[in-house]
């Protein structure tokens, strides 16, 4: 693992000590180039090929992921290397449901341990495959960054989803935070 980035080391020692995310956002060094990794779409990290096995180092890279106008980026104050994610760099695995209705609560784990709760901060949206009108529903993270929201918690979304109303009548959704989510058209 000698190929990652300086700087990881104070990261991790930060994340263990159990600090908040560090500031990406203002951290602007010079671009360094391609580093192997990928996370696929089932949300597993790979390095040089192979799954990242340690849970940990994955969480600690996460935690240094940004999306730059030209993709995805690992970033230290010192170095910045472009990954490739195929489809979004989360995976939503867990759904807690708090309260009812309107006032209804959508709180989803991610598979790298974010929990993001569903508002005007951090909407969900639902794309549809047009040659197959499969849809494949999202959730905003943090900071840009998406979770792609695992079939068995979008299934537990449809057992909560409700008709729309207003501009969203005919369609089936869940509230979070106040806000409509539509899903999809019931059959």
């Amino acid at each position: 693992m000698s190929s990652f980035p300086l700087g990881l080391a104070s990261l991790q020692r930060d994340a263990a000590a159990g600090r908040g995310l560090p500031p990406v956002e203002t951290w602007n060094p010079a671009h360094c180039g391609d580093i192997d990794i990928r996370i696929a779409r089932d949300g597993t990290w790979h390095h040089e090929g192979s799954p990242i096995g340690r849970r940990e180092l994955v969480r600690l890279f996460s935690t240094i992921l940004r999306r730059d106008p030209d993709g995805f980026v690992l970033v230290t104050p010192a170095e910045k290397m472009r990954i490739v994610v195929e489809d979004a760099p989360f995976l939503a695995v867990l759904l807690d449901v708090e309260g009812e209705g309107r006032d209804q609560k959508l709180v989803f784990t991610t598979n790298v341990g974010d929990e993001t709760v569903a508002g005007p901060a951090n909407p969900i949206r639902v794309e549809t495959d047009p040659a197959t009108g499969e849809p494949a529903p999202y959730v905003h993270v943090r900071k840009g960054l998406e979770a792609r929201i695992a079939r068995p918690v979008f299934y537990q979304l449809a057992d909560l989803a409700v008709p729309g109303e207003g501009e969203h009548r005919g369609t089936l959704g869940v509230w979070s935070s106040g806000v409509f989510y539509p899903l999809g058209r019931p059959e």
